[in-house]
């Protein structure tokens, strides 16, 4: 029986062959501009992420945790830094194989599932990019967990977050609420038959206890917060925040 981890991994790989946004790799336009200095990522769907979240790139073990799909790590490797990638997705991991052939840098590629131990050495690396994926995650709390684990004194940890919201109302119009929380459909017959009827893979909800309680319980300090919304629809429309990003550190 395959588990939702595996379903999950067979569903993005289908988006990505439909034209999936998070599965469309850098340019290498981009790639070029980045080298001189111009450059932008995203952990949440519209909001940039703040320059002075990162360190300075050159020389700088950066590890892209279910970060696949060529479109960060591609500008990371430009301005210096050494990465790894790892996610479980095939058609992702592709793309950053793809790109890094394109450009001609290096970059260590690990298929493997961030739900179970990394498969790196205590503190390896200096920067672990997280965008948005914890809402195909069952248990975030045993990510962060073994994120504080890889990352070096003083390193920093930049996470995506869902925050529930859109769990909350009907997929449609986005304007009724119908669904109770937690939204998990391991445990709720009706949200996996919504979800199988959506092609949405299986999808959890998450609230702050497990984001930002998780991180603090993992022996993080939260250091920036900033919210984001749905690219498009009505919450959208109405500026209903559905993600938030934070910056979090190891302490020396």
């Amino acid at each position: 029986m395959k588990t939702y981890v595996e379903k999950n991994s067979e569903t993005i790989n289908r988006w990505v062959d439909e034209g999936w946004e998070w599965g469309i790799p850098t340019s290498h336009e981009a790639f070029l501009e980045a080298k001189k200095g111009n450059w932008d990522v995203l952990l949440t769907p519209t909001v940039f992420v703040p320059k002075d979240w990162f360190l300075p790139f050159k020389g700088l073990k950066v590890l892209g945790l279910a970060s696949g799909g060529g479109q960060q790590m591609p500008i990371f490797a430009a301005l210096g830094a050494e990465c790894t990638v790892i996610d479980v997705t095939d058609k992702q991991l592709e793309s950053e194989r793809l790109v890094s052939q394109r450009e001609g840098y290096h970059i260590h590629i690990v298929k493997g599932d961030v739900t179970q131990r990394l498969p790196f050495e205590d503190e390896s690396f200096d920067l672990i990019f997280h965008p948005v994926s914890n809402c195909y995650m069952e248990d975030v709390y045993g990510v962060f967990k073994e994120a504080y684990r890889v990352l070096k004194k003083g390193g920093r940890l930049l996470s995506g977050l869902d925050n529930g919201v859109n769990y909350m109302v009907d997929a449609e119009t986005e304007s009724k609420i119908v669904n109770q929380f937690p939204f998990n459909p391991l445990i709720n017959e009706d949200q996996m038959k919504l979800l199988d009827e959506e092609d949405g893979g299986i999808q959890f909800s998450h609230g702050l206890e497990e984001n930002i309680g998780g991180q603090l319980k993992a022996g993080f300090i939260l250091k920036d917060i900033f919210e984001d919304y749905n690219s498009e629809g009505h919450l959208a429309k109405l500026h209903i925040p559905t993600f938030y990003a934070t910056l979090s550190i190891k302490p020396e």
